[in-house]
């Protein structure tokens, strides 16, 4: 497949327009971008379409990757994390498209999708998130999907099962940012040493990856310095500095949807608006799934209060021995195949509605029939 690494006219207009002067300092590029991203998604076997979706309320547009399109089973939508993009699931793609078409997108704010403002609200931020994956949805004409969210994707597709629960097949929450209760002056904050917390409040005005573009042309070093771990975790594709210019030219454009993740959180990571609250208010009938790495920084307990909170419901939380946050990509084989499993049972139960509703269709017919013999008609 060949590969679309150049940005159309009207794309390069705005982002020398938005932009002028910025990169002169900042060495990158949306078009930095896209040719970083067509490098990393070159390792895919499987056959897949990439365009940009336009958004028909606010004329923002959202870029989409879709792998095996045509195949006939239920679809599932992978949304990234803080700070990712598509490019992430790059170790994921090929194993969970093997029977289903997988849809994944950069966030708006995030990757190569469109960098609008957002609210300064949190509630407005969360609201305005959920609506672009279903206008997305709308325009991507999806009956019904599997849906995963990963850390900061996984608190936007949770708030989504809040508003559209009809929409989902089966919920999926990888090492879920956001979840716990805001601690009060508890031990556990008391943990936290004194110089971290000290330099949270100095740089609490300040987005999260700031010092990422204010580095200028360093940045790429200090990615490359600070995280060297990502490079690790996606060796089995690349044996040099793709990944790592790839989260750096994920992060060095115009900060939108770090902004927005940045009125989402308080100080030191917690949400404003705990998912953990709200968890009880899905509809019951969706089967939610939590999916977290054994060496994870985030608070796994939320898990299980989550099946005590939705106790009539299916919740299932899965642990992956050796994975930190970035499950996915930390164990890639070990959570390829769990996910595989989780979405052929799934399969399963889509197929055994669809028989029980033709017999039930079956038996109202037969009963009209006994009803309306030919020979009365």
């Amino acid at each position: 497949m060949a590969d679309d690494v150049q940005l159309d006219k009207s794309e390069s207009q705005i982002v020398a327009q938005e932009n002028a002067g910025w990169f002169k300092w900042v060495p990158t590029s949306m078009a930095q971008l896209a040719q970083i991203e067509s490098r990393i998604l070159s390792s895919l076997k499987s056959a897949f379409d990439k365009r940009f979706v336009t958004l028909p309320q606010s004329q923002h547009r959202i870029w989409t990757v879709v792998a095996n399109k045509d195949k006939p089973n239920v679809p599932l939508v992978m949304v990234h994390g803080m700070g990712g993009g598509i490019g992430l699931w790059a170790q994921n793609i090929d194993s969970l498209a093997h029977k289903r078409p997988v849809y994944t997108f950069d966030l708006l704010g995030f990757g190569r999708s469109s960098r609008p403002k957002f609210s300064t609200s949190s509630r407005l931020v969360e609201m305005e998130f959920v609506e672009s994956i279903e206008e997305w949805r709308q325009e991507m004409k999806i009956d019904k999907m599997a849906l995963l969210g990963h850390s900061l994707g996984a608190y936007v597709v949770s708030a989504y099962a809040l508003k559209y629960p009809e929409k989902i097949q089966h919920l999926f929450l990888v090492d879920p940012w956001g979840f716990p209760d805001t601690p009060k002056d508890n031990e556990r904050t008391r943990r936290i040493p004194v110089w971290v917390r000290a330099v949270a409040k100095v740089l609490s005005p300040f987005n999260p990856l700031a010092v990422v573009r204010a580095s200028g042309p360093w940045g790429p070093g200090l990615i490359k310095r600070f995280r060297p771990d990502l490079q690790a975790k996606f060796s089995p594709l690349f044996d040099d500095d793709t990944i790592l210019d790839y989260i750096y030219h994920c992060n060095a454009q115009s900060p939108s949807g770090e902004t927005a993740f940045k009125t989402l959180s308080l100080p030191l990571g917690w949400a404003k608006r705990p998912m953990i609250q709200r968890i009880g208010d899905i509809d019951k009938n969706l089967p939610i799934t939590f999916i977290y790495g054994s060496r994870t920084w985030m608070d796994r307990e939320c898990g299980n209060q989550s099946r005590y909170l939705r106790n009539e419901s299916r919740v299932d939380v899965e642990i992956i021995v050796g994975a930190g946050h970035h499950v996915y990509a930390d164990r890639s084989e070990n959570f390829n195949s769990l996910m595989s499993q989780y979405l052929d049972t799934m399969d399963k139960h889509v197929d055994n509605e669809r028989i029980a509703r033709i017999e039930l269709k079956r038996v109202e017919t037969d009963t009209d029939m006994e009803e309306y013999p030919i020979t009365q008609v």
